[in-house]
Formats: C-alpha cells, structure tokens, sequence
C-alpha cells in the first residue's frame, strides 16, 4: 500500500490510500487500485514501460501522463506526478518517486526488460484475436 496524494482543483493534496500491482503472466501492465470513499475502488492499468520512463522525464499521451518533480518549500521531496484522464474529468496525482522507484525494480526482477514476450507466440495471440489476419 502507497499514499498518494490527489490534488484538487485548489491544489490543495487529499491523501488517497493506493495499491500497486503487477502481475508476471501480464508482463507489460501495471495496475493501481485507488480506494476511494467506503469500499469504493478506481482501478487503472498502462504499460509498465510508461511508468519505467516517467520516473526520468515526461512521457505518455492522452489518458496517462506520467512525470518527475519535486515539491515542499525547498523542493527537495521528489514525485512522481500522474494525470489520468476518462470521460469523468482528469485526475492529477503525486506519489513518492523512490517508493514507486522501488516497487517498479521489484517487477523487473520478476520479468527482466525486453523479457515480457518470452514464451509467448504474438502472431497466435494476433490471429486469435483479429480473426482473418493470419
């Protein structure tokens, strides 16, 4: 479990409890669990690489802006910014950047960089799922 801080409009931070998960059988993705209000949950997944990049610099497009900063009155505290986007309205959050450092190393020791499509056959995958394609 992660805090993460959602920031309002006024941009003012309310902490929201968030969970991070990665699965090896879906080596690619990576999925955060917001718990909301009661048992309410927001669940969103995008590509591990996103995340991987986003700790460096700006990257993503659309639904998912992921980016380095910093924050508090000497801005020593690094981030992790996330803007997520739905037909809602946008979301911006922070999260401690070494925390989320940290967990990502943990998935690639799992599954390795450029690994993810090991034991996988693609074109089968394609085929099955664009029938006409093969």
């Amino acid at each position: 479990m992660l805090d993460m801080e959602l920031l309002l409009p006024s941009g003012e931070p309310v902490t929201l409890p968030t969970l991070l998960s990665y699965r090896s059988h879906d080596p690619l993705a990576v999925r955060i669990v917001f718990h909301t209000d009661g048992d309410g949950q927001v669940l969103w997944a995008f590509a591990r690489d996103l995340l991987a990049q986003g700790l460096r610099r700006p990257s993503g497009q659309g639904d998912v802006q992921v980016w380095p900063g910093a924050v508090g009155a000497v801005g020593h505290e690094e981030v992790l910014n996330l803007a997520l986007s739905s037909r809602e309205g946008t979301a911006w959050l922070r999260a401690p950047l070494h925390g989320v450092a940290e967990w990502l190393e943990r998935t690639y020791r799992l599954v390795p960089a450029g690994r993810e499509t090991d034991g996988h056959d693609l074109d089968a995958e394609l085929s099955r799922l664009l029938p006409g394609t093969a």
